[in-house]
């Protein structure tokens, strides 16, 4: 591609920045506006112009999907050898390789995790964490280090920062300092470190400098307003006193200050270097004017002088859609309810369930939102778990796919559809066609791998001559993108996990005072995050988007919640009303985390809420009864021409057959026995538990 095709098909703006190929450049970028798209363009117009080699490039992003998905648009466009990583790849590739030159002996073995080792440290600080206080206080010592607070410091910083710890703050200084200690006894280095150390190797080392510097001569960061103390480190100690560097964020979307993130580094990036280019992207290419004229309403209201010096007013550019839904709840339940049937009412008229997305400020709410769509038998995904293709399932599955592919005609494949191919692999690796029964690992493991097979259908359908090395090659560069295969299905997720995605058609519920703002934003500036949080959450929606808040937690309850005070002058006088009353006896009505059932203690995760008990206290669960449930099951779902778990999910059946229920009323109080699924199979159930034989294959009421 010549240079200035390159130039071709952009925006006057997007344009801009390609051509400023010169820096200091800052680009402030507003959501939907393109700025990969003109961050992309940028570094190929100056290689293909001669203002610098591709491999004298390094673009640095936060995720290793972000970056592949850079390299690929950048091979693209004619500049294949650009390097672009995170910042801690790059930094690992750089310790890596001057590691024997300067500092010699055993590398230090890298921990993915650091919940192990402040476990550890808190035993021999004589201190006793539960898991969730383990979580937090290894995510107070990763602020404390991305924000380079030592622990003789750290109290003094948190008091600073106004921070609230997870613990007391001398214990929580005492575990950092001996998680320091066990840590380079034991030789390991976390992901902070990696960084530190990269930074101090620069910095000691001059002739590592020279090299790391002559290597690399031109720098583009994406998400500046994300970046930390420590990365800003680094990033010093990789420019020097040059000023080839050109950033690009959005003021608008710093929402990660807890975890030691500031866009102070990108709001004054031109008093850093004054002479810097700036160009603004307002052209929104993502959203209906509807949606973008709530998203400029939601942060046109933000204050501080900074916010007003450096707000970007959003233009759309799409076609009129629909006015966004604003709706009133009696409680959590009926929010919850009614959002499972508004999303099954827009996959009735056509948009994929995969395109449809409910967004919570905590992940405490996706609770009664699992219940209520596994009730309308709308099949949702959990976003948040480990990434796909580092499950251990998957890298043996694309292990054995690629070697079937190299085998080539000699394979056992040899002469198959790919379909039947993929599908004749992935079951040596442990793929049947009928899930496996019960939960748990073995059957996340089967919904690895059956996204695998579903992957290799929608290849097949695209190109209906591909065999095993196009499909091996379409694995490995969803695996650079961090590219996982759709799970059909509505998603669950936080707004702070939601950033940089979007759909089609965008749920933001729980929006009243005490979550949106959350109960403990109490400065101006915690405050000013909540907004900007609403603000990328509205701006994830395409065409479809609706706000919702409850004004009790749960039925019955005492209706004194008011709705988010970033709502205000925003909503119109009268909001879509509340739909009717649904039969909410499945649901429970006690306050408080629900308790396990054997051992008392409060139930957190989804699956032991299910089950009323703890998942390793004992089961009393009648083994004939769940083999009838599931027998039965196997029937209705046949019958009805659905997946098993439409009708009723493992988990569900599970806790049928621990509870042993009498009554509709006791059956409706376990989770995912909906108000539909109880008119419908209530009886039928009731019967298995009695140990009646059915006579029919369904035994349902229509």
């Amino acid at each position: 591609m010549g240079a200035d095709a390159v130039l071709e098909g952009l925006d006057p703006e997007q344009r801009a920045v390609a051509e400023a190929v010169r820096g200091p450049v800052c680009v402030l970028a507003g959501a939907g506006t393109g700025k990969t798209r003109a961050i992309t363009h940028r570094i190929a117009y100056a290689t293909l112009t001669g203002v610098v080699a591709p491999q004298r490039v390094l673009a640095v992003t936060f995720t290793t999907r972000a970056a592949g998905e850079l390299r690929g648009r950048l091979r693209r466009l004619g500049a294949p050898g650009v390097q672009a990583r995170t910042f801690h790849a790059a930094a690992l590739r750089q310790l890596t390789y001057f590691w024997p030159k300067v500092i010699g002996g055993e590398p230090p073995r890298i921990i993915d995790s650091k919940i192990g080792l402040v476990a550890d440290a808190a035993r021999a600080c004589r201190l006793s964490y539960g898991r969730t206080e383990l979580r937090d206080v290894a995510a107070e010592i990763e602020w404390a280090k991305v924000t380079q607070h030592r622990p003789e410091d750290y109290a003094a910083g948190v008091a600073r920062a106004g921070r609230r710890p997870p613990a007391d703050v001398i214990d929580v200084a005492r575990v950092y300092a001996m998680y320091e200690q066990l840590r380079r006894e034991r030789n390991l280095l976390d992901f902070e470190g990696i960084l530190e150390l990269t930074a101090a190797v620069l910095t000691e080392f001059p002739e590592v400098a020279r090299e790391v510097r002559d290597q690399y001569r031109y720098f583009v960061v994406d998400e500046y307003q994300d970046v930390n103390p420590l990365q800003k480190l680094l990033l010093d100690a990789w420019l020097g006193d040059r000023r080839e560097l050109c950033v690009v964020g959005d003021p608008n979307q710093t929402i990660y200050s807890f975890t030691g993130a500031t866009p102070e580094y990108l709001l004054d990036f031109t008093r850093t270097y004054t002479d810097a280019q700036v160009v603004k992207l307002v052209r929104d290419y993502r959203s209906t004017p509807q949606v973008v004229r709530l998203a400029n309403g939601v942060i046109g209201q933000a204050r501080g002088q900074a916010a007003r010096r450096h707000r970007l007013e959003l233009v759309a550019q799409r076609p009129d859609g629909p006015e966004p839904v604003f709706v009133e709840y009696d409680d959590e339940v009926a929010e919850a309810d009614d959002i499972a049937r508004r999303a099954r009412k827009l996959i009735d008229e056509g948009v994929p369930a995969s395109q449809i997305a409910v967004l919570y400020r905590i992940n405490a709410q996706s609770e009664n939102f699992e219940a209520a769509f596994a009730a309308a038998g709308v099949p949702v995904v959990l976003r948040g778990a480990e990434r796909f293709f580092e499950r251990p399932e998957v890298r043996d599955a694309v292990v054995r796919l690629r070697g079937a592919a190299r085998a080539g005609a000699d394979a056992e494949t040899d002469g198959m559809g790919l379909i039947a191919a993929v599908r004749h692999v992935l079951a040596g690796a442990g793929f049947t066609e009928q899930p496996p029964e019960g939960v748990g690992a073995a059957r996340a493991r089967w919904e690895s791998l059956s996204a695998l097979a579903q992957l290799a259908e929608d290849v097949a359908i695209a190109d209906p001559g591909a065999g095993l090395p196009q499909f091996v090659a379409e694995l490995e560069e969803r695996a650079a993108l961090q590219h996982a295969p759709t799970m059909e299905g509505v998603t669950l997720v936080s707004v702070h996990a939601a950033k940089g995605l979007e759909w089609d058609a965008v749920f933001l519920a729980g929006l009243t005072e005490g979550t949106l703002p959350i109960i403990y934003a109490e400065t101006p500036e915690q405050i000013e995050e909540e907004r900007r949080l609403l603000y990328v959450g509205v701006t994830r929606a395409r065409e479809h988007l609706t706000l919702s808040w409850a004004l009790s937690r749960a039925p019955g309850g005492r209706k004194n919640r008011r709705p988010s005070r970033f709502l205000d002058g925003l909503t119109p006088r009268t909001s879509t009303p509340s739909p009717a009353p649904v039969d909410r006896s499945r649901r429970r009505a006690s306050k408080g985390p629900q308790p396990c059932r054997v051992c008392g203690r409060p139930l957190t995760a989804a699956l032991e809420r299910k089950l009323g008990r703890c998942e390793d206290c004992p089961s009393a669960v009648n083994e004939e009864l769940l083999i009838a449930l599931k027998q039965w099951r196997a029937e209705v779902s046949a019958a009805q021409k659905v997946p098993a778990y439409v009708v009723f999910t493992d988990a569900t059946l599970q806790a049928i057959a621990e509870r042993g229920p009498e009554t509709l009323e006791e059956l409706a109080q376990i989770p995912g026995v909906g108000a539909a699924k109880l008119n419908r199979h209530g009886q039928a159930v009731l019967a298995l538990c009695r140990g009646e034989t059915l006579t029919t294959a369904s035994g349902l009421q229509d």
